[in-house]
């Protein structure tokens, strides 16, 4: 099998160089408006000798804005002196789509976190994942990606790691989500893996961190708040950044199996008939979609498939047939 070419992307940063550098990775792009043109992808490199290195990302979905918030103030005011190894900041992963304020890209509607391992001479998507592949992820020690519900999931604020095979790996993850404390923390299970920055991140052995902190397509004060202390506490637990984890209390939730999710079968309006956080229980109603083509038809109902406590709703008020209406989490100690 052949070597596969190197990446087209520039850094304009030194990663092994101490200090703070502000820079870009610089993908070439030609388009319309701009024949020579590129892709300038924020990043920061802030260094301080021997150490652990830390890759903080955000954007990953362009719609989702907790993650950005915190990651560019935190590279404007970190100290380098208050670090020990390194800490790689790209505020804004796929950046065509954080500019669009869209899931995805509009260059290519690439979804950043269903194109990994990328391609080097792929789409635009493909080559930032590609980047990341074989550049940035080796060089990481942890690896935190903000998330949070975009324009269509609103979710209770969580902090979350998945359960993997590899125990060690498991256990370590889950020491950095429970450091970060948020309200709620999350041993989280994902309906579709292939392609995700997460499952690459892992299979490396990585410590894989992620959030989901609200959404809306929005950020509110208290998640931003919450964005911005998990994220120092996840760099102190790692030994990364000088000072004390700032506790707070966290309750843990599990999403046991497939259970945890509702689907809608039919479009039209819906309507939430529980909030978020609120307790469930099996065969409760939790949302009804009303048909919108005619008057007189009767609402569908999705019931719960278990007991638990509501964790996400669908955000917009109009569903299609296979949006995901409602997740569902249990509560553990």
């Amino acid at each position: 099998m052949s070597a596969l070419p190197p990446s087209p992307i520039t850094p304009t940063v030194d990663f092994e160089r101490d200090g703070v550098q502000h820079g870009f990775l610089r993908l070439p792009y030609s388009r319309d408006d701009s024949a020579w043109g590129s892709v300038m992808i924020p990043i920061c490199v802030i260094c301080n000798g021997e150490g652990p290195t830390a890759l903080l990302t955000g954007g990953n979905h362009g719609d989702e804005y907790e993650g950005p918030l915190a990651l560019y103030e935190l590279a404007r005011t970190l100290d380098p002196k208050d670090v020990t190894g390194t800490v790689i900041i790209v505020p804004a992963m796929n950046y065509p789509a954080f500019r669009a304020g869209s899931r995805t890209s509009p260059i290519d509607k690439g979804n950043m976190n269903r194109s990994f391992p990328g391609r080097p001479d792929g789409s635009v998507t493909e080559k930032i994942a590609d980047y990341f592949q074989r550049e940035l992820l080796p060089r990481a020690d942890i690896v935190f990606d903000f998330h949070s519900g975009g324009k269509t999931l609103d979710f209770v604020p969580f902090c979350a790691a998945h359960t993997l095979l590899d125990k060690e790996q498991e256990k370590k993850a889950f020491a950095a989500v429970e450091a970060f404390a948020a309200p709620f923390s999350m041993r989280m299970t994902e309906i579709d893996t292939d392609g995700m920055y997460d499952t690459a991140a892992e299979q490396m052995g990585k410590v894989f961190v992620t959030t989901e902190l609200g959404g809306g397509g929005t950020a509110r004060a208290e998640t931003v708040r919450i964005a911005r202390r998990g994220i120092l506490n996840v760099l102190r637990h790692a030994g990364i950044v000088d000072g004390a984890v700032e506790k707070s209390q966290t309750q843990w939730l599990d999403m046991p199996s497939g259970d945890c999710f509702a689907f809608a079968e039919d479009e039209g309006m819906i309507e939430t008939m529980i909030d978020l956080g609120e307790k469930v229980e099996e065969g409760q109603v939790v949302a009804r979609i009303h048909s919108t083509g005619r008057t007189g038809t009767a609402p569908q109902e999705i019931k719960a498939r278990m007991s638990g406590l509501l964790a996400a709703r669908h955000f917009p008020g109009l569903v299609k047939a296979g949006d995901c209406v409602a997740v569902l989490a249990v509560e553990v100690d």
